[in-house]
């Protein structure tokens, strides 16, 4: 964390400073915005979170709630979410408080005797250590509030405007009407025209925007039914502290998922078939029904429930809507979308998986550094279109995905036949589970692979894999990609050997002084540049390194002097994701995805690729 470069700051550093005169966020939901996101959900909040970095964009999100979420359903953070939360500020202190899962336990019946339930294949959650973030357990509510924090000390000092139901909107070619109606409060009832230049709806399964916009989900009910509680219980079974998936002899299944704070915990209880012509009446489930069901699956062991925080009965569907945003797909070479839909109101699915929360907020950041740049005149218009081309793929590999894991869990042992085979698939599938496995085709914001042998662990189109470095100035040892933060930049890597400084020394006074550069371009606002020497810390002369990789920063003109990195004397950043030795640049989208390799030599490669998706801009702003 970088502070002091503007004066001494003795309060909170997450506290950036704010907006400046004719910026400040008026109390009342103002009659025009830019932005006017409908929804508090993780999609909504993580979509506000990263706009708040724009204060010069008008952001307000609504919610008809009268406060914040003080229970949420979902509850599993995959590592990928938990790698977007270090670049809000905050993976740390949400790992605190959250259950880390290390292992997972599958229980199968008893060969001896099938009416007992025995423990089975004990594998380690990540046993390829795919991701050096931990696999979390926290509430829903609780990932809301960090977000909540972080846009409230953003400069633009953005909260929620609770009290506020989505009723409708019309669009035209500049702008979107949306009609809201208060919930709460002495004007309950009262109607409020909002008029937007773009709307998101992330507004859930029932999404009003959705409707609004003329999207139809598509899809179908497995008429398979859970019973879902989170509780506080006495119980003999000794494995109740690990994720496990418990499978009876006499038929059922229960996922148990441990919860925050040591004592409570989630069970998804199986409670069978039903029957599609009277699919609803299981909701008529009652939470004795549900702790009945448990114990007999549990069976011999026991479940005292002492308190139920919170239950549901659910079935099992998988819905996806047939675009992200509103144009039709026969015309969208013929105008750009004005309104977007992310989350629950783009795709269903079992919860067992725990992907709904994670790809929720990974729909929001994809959308929301894109809606910036375009409202910020950084980028044309075309880009909103990559949202929906790029989300929507993810989105039906998902329900691919649990459509066949939730298919395992409710076979009973016969129909599964080897007992190991719902532990494979949980390993086998580790990379899809933790957010990893998602890859964005070539577009305006993702070249195409003609140099990807020079970095061949970088993979176009995947999230930037970080790994471990020293930086140079202070000999700290740390995870390059735990140093982009969620600000909006694009991240450039240029990778080099310090003993061959020409090609590297060339290409840094390319990116400095040339009229074409990205820097000079676009400014040093939208690039962040960093450059990784192959050598040791110890032999990087960092009186030698080339000015563009120490910026004078703040109103002193401060040197920044946290962009120069080394390899680390225990792991070679180059061996690890097999960087060339002779050098090459990693271009980095904001939302932490790679875009693009060049060789260092490649400079109007590079200056190519940039102008695809980025404007000139008159005047660029100093960082």
């Amino acid at each position: 964390m970088q502070f002091h470069h503007h004066g001494y700051v003795s309060g909170d550093p997450r506290v950036q400073p704010a907006a400046g005169v004719g910026l400040d966020r008026p109390d009342e939901l103002p009659d025009e915005v830019d932005v006017l996101i409908v929804g508090t959900g993780p999609a909504g909040m993580i979509a506000a979170a990263q706009l708040s970095q724009f204060p010069e964009i008008t952001t307000r999100i609504v919610e008809r709630r009268d406060g914040r979420l003080p229970i949420g359903q979902a509850d599993g953070i995959q590592a990928r979410s938990v790698e977007t939360f270090q670049a809000f500020g905050f993976a740390g202190r949400i790992a605190e408080e959250a259950y880390r899962i290390t292992e997972m336990c599958f229980w199968h019946p008893d060969p001896a005797d099938p009416s007992r339930i025995v423990r089975g294949e004990r594998p380690a959650d990540d046993p390829g250590g795919i991701s050096e973030f931990p696999h979390l357990i926290v509430n829903q509510a609780r990932v809301l509030d960090y977000f909540a924090e972080y846009m409230a000390n953003a400069p633009s000092r953005m909260v929620p405007d609770y009290g506020y139901e989505f009723r409708g909107l019309e669009r035209s070619a500049d702008h979107v009407t949306v009609t809201l109606v208060r919930t709460a409060g002495e004007q309950a009832g009262q109607e409020k025209v909002v008029r937007a230049k773009y709307v998101l709806g992330a507004d859930g399964a029932r999404s009003g925007v959705r409707t609004a916009i003329g999207c139809t989900m598509e899809g179908n009910s497995a008429f398979h039914a859970w019973g879902v509680m989170d509780v506080l219980a006495v119980t003999d079974f000794p494995d109740i502290r690990l994720k496990c998936a418990i499978q009876s002899g006499a038929g059922g299944s229960i996922l148990l998922i441990p919860r925050e704070g040591g004592h409570l915990f989630r069970m998804y209880v199986d409670l069978g078939e039903i029957d599609p012509d009277a699919h609803h009446e299981v909701r008529s489930t009652t939470i004795e029904q549900i702790i009945a069901r448990a114990n007999e699956i549990l069976h011999p062991y026991t479940l005292d429930v002492r308190d139920v925080a919170w239950h549901s009965v659910y079935e099992v569907g998988h819905r996806l809507t047939d675009r992200f945003d509103d144009v039709p797909v026969e015309e969208k070479a013929l105008r750009t979308p004005r309104v977007f839909i992310a989350g629950d109101a783009c795709h269903t699915h079992s919860a067992k998986a725990g992907q709904g929360m994670n790809v929720s907020m990974q729909d929001g950041f994809n959308l929301a550094w894109k809606l910036g740049y375009v409202l910020s005149g950084r980028s044309p218009e075309s880009l909103l279109a990559t949202y929906s081309a790029e989300r929507q793929v993810v989105a039906q590999n998902l329900i691919d995905f649990d459509k066949e894991w939730s298919t395992l869990m409710a076979k009973t042992p016969e129909e599964l036949g080897d007992p190991g085979r719902l532990a494979d698939f949980y390993v086998r599938t580790t990379e899809f589970l933790f957010g990893f496995m998602t890859q964005y085709p070539p577009s305006m914001v993702v070249a195409e692979p003609a140099h990807q042998a020079l970095a061949t662990d970088f993979p176009i189109g995947k999230r930037f894999k970080s790994a471990p470095v020293v930086r140079v100035a202070d000999a700290n040892p740390l995870q390059l990609g735990h140093q982009h933060r969620a600000d909006g930049r694009w991240r450039v890597y240029a990778f080099a050997d310090a003993g061959q400084a020409p090609a590297l020394t060339a290409w840094a006074g390319w990116m400095a002084g040339s009229p074409g550069s990205p820097v000079r371009a676009h400014g040093r606002d939208v690039f962040d540049v960093k450059v990784v020497y192959q050598q040791r810390h110890v032999d990087v002369d960092i009186s030698a390194v080339p000015e563009l990789f120490l910026p004078r920063t703040g109103p002193f003109e401060l040197v920044d002097y946290e962009n120069v990195f080394a390899t680390h004397p225990d792991d070679d950043i180059f061996e690890l994701r097999g960087v060339d030795r002779a050098g090459c640049v990693v271009v980095v989208r904001p939302d932490q995805y790679v875009a693009a390799v060049f060789p260092l030599d490649a400079t109007d490669e590079l200056a190519g690729f940039v102008r695809q998706h980025l404007l000139v801009r008159e005047r660029v702003t100093k960082s």
